[in-house]
């Protein structure tokens, strides 16, 4: 784990850096330097080292970084607990001088290995620079791989739908089997988002079951829809009200349900009442590995095997992976072949291996040593799919693997969102700044390499194809246990330095040995139930994680892990005084349901970065402002006060770039944030219905605007048009101008009025009857949402003349704006042969 030398030289360039304020040097000072110094030399040659010349050393720099920030980080928390952070940081000598040898030792070492390698030119290969890939928060279906990278499986794509499809009015239940990694889930996909099924059915759903399935949270999933998200009263509703619920939900209705990676017959005895045969010809697919499952839940219907790929299938695909678009040379294709044979037709292996080759020189010298190592990977043994996705772990850049590993710490089948992910490689030190990039954008950077190579499955998108959220296969995710295990990287019984539990067994074991429990960087837990005083063992976490537990008061013993850099945790109660202690966090995330205010000592926290907090976040008329948070980038949100804007708090975030603010009758300037880009505005809405918002100065750069229980005046709207780069406008629970006469809300677009960069318009909870608007107005409109909008009559027929329009989605709305839609469809496709345009009208 020699890619671990990152961590530990953030930590030494956080305690070296010229303007912190938390310590001072004695004699030490040099020797950290030094330290530093060797420590950043050896990560430049690993870098440019191949897996194999790395082995040899690798377990001898794990040992030997593990035992530098021990040594380090366990004197800052003793000197912070013992309130001696005024004096000089002091380290013992002789240990500092021994670790120092010892990565002087490795520099040596892997500095002659280097040299006497002939063949180092063509053993590492190099990530392109990626670009920065932005995150919007606007939900769409989430995918797996394209349709254009299902090949050789058109006869079973073609029966599958039939099956789907045909005359038979009883409720039939469709099989797919196959091995792990054959493409079960992903024909599924694509059955699942069809343009012809998605129009077939009046409801789809889709579940992960996986093996230790949770059927509260398949209810869940299914009860999501189409619309990708579950309101809270779903959420608070116990297992059996939600089983209610979509039964009532289905009955009647002709749906499509996909019950992905079934284990074992026990959830299907659990679940399958609640599934009601409506004699209207609705569907259960199930996928899964056991051949035995599939019989007990579908009877006497004969199984659909996903068979492995032919060695012609399998070299188109695997070049469809590696060059896209793009022809494969004519001097690859020999060795393309012998690849795509080598993985034996799964196409899991073959989609990691293109993703490999994607990245590599298109030479016939590099190609042929990719061949050799599959081939060598595979031959007489008998986890030969295993090792080939070994070797694609080994080909990873060494900044890459510990993000890998990370996947890990999560359950089977788990679904995360990149803005987590990126904050907690960020926190945990795997992230290097390089040039003028903030560390958000170099993890994204990783997120898409990782992507790019199919390590990563993109889950959930945005509507203009922007991932929102990952997971990663299971094979995979078995491959991160495994080498977790190998590195000593996750849970073992004789080193904790991550530590995930996700059940209540798992926890009593961790805690078994507080000992180790005291060296653990990380501590995430998905499980629903833990005690406190665990905080007390992990005196050098940096990483909490317990979101999914809510606790009535926060936890005091948190306030004793000074070392935290996130903390994410749900409580019922406010944060307490006395939480700047933990001065080095970055990320803050709490979740809960009441409006409480913080301690004003939140803004004395130089290194944060991130603030999710469902509260609000008050300050006195005395407090002053003292520092300014150039490394702040996302706060949500924070109640602005007239002392607030006296005292400078705008000036304090320089760098804000996304921010959630709830102000009323107060003049609010943003302009000068001149990298805000994602804006939320809440006000008290209230029967006068007086508009805030003329109050409120934008910056030009704003992207995403969302107004929620906002009063919105004709003259504000006529604003927002002038906003150059807004794309994505989001209108919740507000109240329009009424019309003079007849006392109705309306929006009428002013002559001239344009929002010539909105690409994505969502109106939801709105008492709006009339909307007056035309294709000039919204010119690059590709998505539009309505939902909840009981009182509107109908949507703009000339809507559907705006030449880039994609999608009209129609929910909870009245049948006159759902005929709306659908004669907006109809006159597209007979009068101007538009085929392209989809109206979704979910239950």
């Amino acid at each position: 784990m020699a890619y671990n030398l990152q961590s530990l030289i953030t930590i030494l360039q956080q305690i070296l850096h010229p303007e912190q304020t938390h310590w001072t040097f004695d004699h030490n000072k040099p020797q950290l330097e030094s330290l530093l110094q060797k420590a950043e030399s050896l990560m430049q040659i690993l870098e440019k080292s191949s897996h194999t010349q790395i082995a040899s050393f690798e377990s001898q720099i794990r040992d030997t970084v593990f035992k530098t920030e021990d040594l380090i980080e366990s004197q800052m928390v003793h000197q912070m607990l013992s309130h001696l952070e005024s004096e000089s940081l002091t380290f013992s000598t002789p240990d500092l001088h021994q670790v120092t040898q010892e990565l002087d030792s490795a520099v040596v070492l892997m500095a002659e290995k280097r040299t006497s390698s002939s063949d180092l030119q063509q053993a590492t290969q190099q990530l392109e620079p990626m670009k920065l890939v932005e995150e919007l928060e606007e939900n769409s279906a989430y995918s797996s791989r394209s349709k254009n990278d299902l090949v050789g499986v058109d006869a079973i794509l073609l029966e599958l739908k039939v099956c789907l499809t045909n005359m038979e009015r009883k409720v039939e239940i469709i099989p797919i089997v196959g091995m792990g990694g054959i493409g079960k889930s992903t024909l599924a996909r694509n059955l699942y988002d069809d343009a012809c099924i998605v129009s077939h059915f009046d409801y789809r759903g889709w579940a992960a079951i996986s093996q230790v399935p949770n059927v509260r949270e398949i209810m869940l999933s299914l009860l999501r829809g189409q619309d990708e998200k579950v309101g809270d009263q779903l959420i608070g509703c116990g297992e059996y009200e939600l089983r209610e619920i979509l039964h009532k939900r289905l009955f009647g209705r002709r749906y499509m349900i996909v019950l992905d990676d079934i284990w074992s017959t026990k959830v299907w005895d659990e679940i399958r009442m609640y599934f009601p045969d409506n004699s209207n010809g609705s569907r259960i697919v199930i996928t899964t590995r056991e051949s035995d499952a599939a019989f007990y839940v579908a009877g006497s219907k004969s199984l659909h095997h996903v068979r492995l790929l032919n060695k012609s299938a399998s070299r188109d695909l695997l070049c469809r992976i590696a060059f896209g678009e793009e022809v494969c040379p004519g001097e690859l294709q020999g060795v393309a072949a012998r690849i795509g044979s080598d993985c034996s037709g799964l196409p899991l292996a073959i989609h990691v291996i293109g993703g490999l080759l994607s990245k590599v020189e298109r030479s016939r010298d590099v190609w042929e040593n990719v061949s050799t190592d599959v081939k060598a990977s595979i031959v007489e043994s008998d986890e030969h799919f295993s090792n080939i996705l070994y070797l694609s772990y080994n080909h990873l850049p060494i900044h890459l693997k510990p993000c890998f590993l990370y996947m890990g710490a999560f359950p089977e089948d788990y679904e995360i969102k990149g803005s987590r992910l990126k904050s907690l490689w960020i926190a945990e030190g795997f992230v290097k700044s390089k040039g003028d990039k903030s560390l958000e954008e170099e993890a994204e950077d990783y997120l898409k390499a990782l992507v790019e190579r199919n390590l990563l499955l993109v889950r959930r998108k945005k509507y203009n194809g922007k991932p929102v959220s990952y997971s990663i296969h299971d094979l995979l995710r078995d491959l991160c246990l495994r080498k977790a295990n190998e590195e000593k990287f996750l849970n073992l019984k004789d080193s904790m330095h991550r530590v995930s539990v996700h059940s209540s067994s798992e926890i009593e074991d961790v805690c078994a040995s507080p000992q180790l429990m005291s060296f653990a960087r990380s501590f995430i837990c998905t499980g629903k139930k833990i005690a406190s005083p665990v905080f007390s063992m992990l005196r050098l976490v940096r990483v909490l994680d317990v979101m999914g537990i809510e606790y009535k008061e926060f936890p005091k013993e948190i306030l004793q892990l000074i070392n935290l850099r996130y903390l994410a945790f749900s409580c019922t109660s406010g944060l307490p005084i006395g939480i700047s202690r933990l001065w080095n966090l970055q990320t803050l995330i709490c979740r809960q349901g009441m409006m409480l205010s913080l301690p004003f000592e939140i803004w004395e926290m130089s290194e944060l970065r991130r603030l999710r907090l469902v509260m609000l976040i008050e300050i006195g008329e005395e407090y002053r402002f003292k520092y300014v948070h150039k490394k702040l980038y996302k706060i949500y949100f924070v109640r602005i006060t007239p002392s607030m804007i006296r005292n400078g708090f705008f000036e304090t975030i320089p760098n804000i770039i996304s921010l959630g603010i709830h102000f009323e009758d107060i003049e609010v300037d943003l302009s000068h944030l001149h990298k805000l880009e994602i804006l939320r505005c809440h006000t008290n809405l209230n029967k006068d219905a007086c508009c805030f918002l003329h109050k409120l100065r934008f910056p030009c750069n704003i992207r995403k605007l969302v107004l929620n229980e906002c009063a919105v005046a004709q003259s504000f709207l006529t604003t927002l048009c002038a906003l150059p780069n807004l794309e994505v406008l989001k209108i919740r629970s507000c109240m329009f101008e009424r019309d003079r006469e007849a006392e109705e809300e309306e929006w009428e677009m002013a002559e001239g009025d344009e929002f010539r960069s909105l690409q994505f318009l969502r109106l939801s909870s709105l008492n709006i009857e009339r909307w007056k608007a035309n294709e000039t107005n919204y010119p690059n409109l590709q998505v539009l949402y309505v939902i909840d909008c009981k009182e509107l009559e109908e949507i703009p027929c000339d809507i559907g003349d705006i030449p880039t329009l994609q999608t009209i989605l129609v929910y909870k709305c009245g049948s006159s704006v759902v005929a709306s839609a659908q004669d907006i469809h109809k006159v597209q496709q007979e009068e101007y042969g538009n085929y392209d345009l989809k109206v979704l009208i979910p239950y």
